[in-house]
């Protein structure tokens, strides 16, 4: 910038010369000032742009920062989350695993008794659905999971009470048989005694048969809300629930056994499910009842519920349940809705 000027100073120092007469004539002109102090506009525009430049420096490397951040969160999540589907699906195998050796022990498991047989393939027939369910549920269902074991709990139960029934049918059986030789053998034996020893085996026949007969106790009948709950309003009641035990008695035939309720509404009308309809026969005709259930009764003492639904609107007061089986009555009870 200076040599410029000094350039512009000697331009004008030659024409004064070669013009002596325009040098002394004319009006010197001012020399033109220029900025000294250096800030002309080619100037500004670098230092801003400095600036800018100086400022993106210092706000990528904490993007960045804040990126590689995010990325540690996001695969911290992930890992978390993949580890927690991992134990549930350890979980759910485990779960199936269990499922498959109730099945295999449910398939090994047999008796000499029908009634046992059945109950034993209605129960495999769950064990098998619930196998389906279990492999049809996504791990992650943590609800279903836990509601499978459960049911796993519950169908262990029943095949512990299964052995206990076919066990004790053995014991029961076995002793039976040996007591049955006994008495051949000692027939047998006592021929002398025959007529004696039948004459005992008739009346002993008698107090079996008298004391064979299978009593209950603890009869109630009570209405049931919705939800199952207990109520004795009649506009509430949806479900008639008939309490009872048959008592223990080593006498007593053993085997399964059909029981029946009867229950009478206020004007003595029998109450029926006709979705659910029910029947005994009794001296050779088919009587109507309101409800029925098989028990295996195998002299010990059992409770027993019976229910009865969709009997339409209850009026308020007094209902009757009468309870027998297909030889002989076990009870009765009332109950008062209000």
């Amino acid at each position: 910038m200076i040599e410029r000027r000094n350039h512009r100073f000697s331009r004008q120092s030659d024409a004064s010369a070669e013009n002596p007469v325009s040098r002394s004539s004319q009006p010197v002109a001012e020399p033109e000032i220029e900025n000294e102090g250096g800030n002309e506009p080619d100037n500004e525009e670098p230092e801003e742009v400095s600036g800018s430049g100086s400022g993106a420096k210092k706000v990528i490397p904490a993007l960045v920062a804040v990126v590689v951040v995010l990325i540690g969160v996001l695969a911290y999540i992930w890992m978390t989350k993949q580890k927690l589907v991992n134990e549930l699906n350890e979980e759910k195998q485990e779960l199936t695993q269990k499922m498959l050796d109730l099945q295999s022990d449910y398939r090994d498991l047999s008796s000499d008794y029908d009634s046992i047989n059945a109950q034993l393939d209605s129960s495999r027939e769950e064990v098998n659905q619930l196998i389906e369910r279990i492999q049809k549920t996504e791990a992650t269902n943590r609800a279903a999971i836990r509601r499978y074991e459960k049911e796993l709990g519950t169908l262990r139960n029943i095949m512990k009470s299964y052995i206990v029934q076919i066990d004790s049918l053995n014991t029961a059986n076995k002793k039976l048989k040996a007591d049955v030789a006994s008495a051949r053998r000692d027939l047998s034996e006592s021929q002398k005694k025959n007529e004696e020893l039948t004459q005992t085996v008739g009346d002993l026949s008698d107090k079996v048969a008298a004391g064979s007969v299978i009593k209950a106790r603890g009869i109630y009948l009570e209405g049931q809300r919705k939800n199952g709950k207990k109520t004795d309003r009649a506009r509430d009641v949806v479900t008639l629930a008939t309490h009872l035990s048959l008592v223990e008695n080593d006498l007593a035939p053993k085997g399964p056994m059909m029981v029946y309720v009867l229950i009478f509404d206020t004007e003595g009308n029998l109450l029926v499910n006709p979705e659910q309809p029910a029947s005994m026969t009794k001296d050779d005709t088919e009587v109507t009842v309101s409800a029925c259930r098989e028990v295996d009764y195998n002299g010990a003492e059992v409770d027993i519920v019976l229910y009865l639904k969709n009997m339409g609107k209850l009026s308020k007061g007094v209902y009757t349940v009468d309870i027998q089986t297909e030889n002989y009555k076990l009870g009765s009870a009332e109950l008062m809705l209000r």
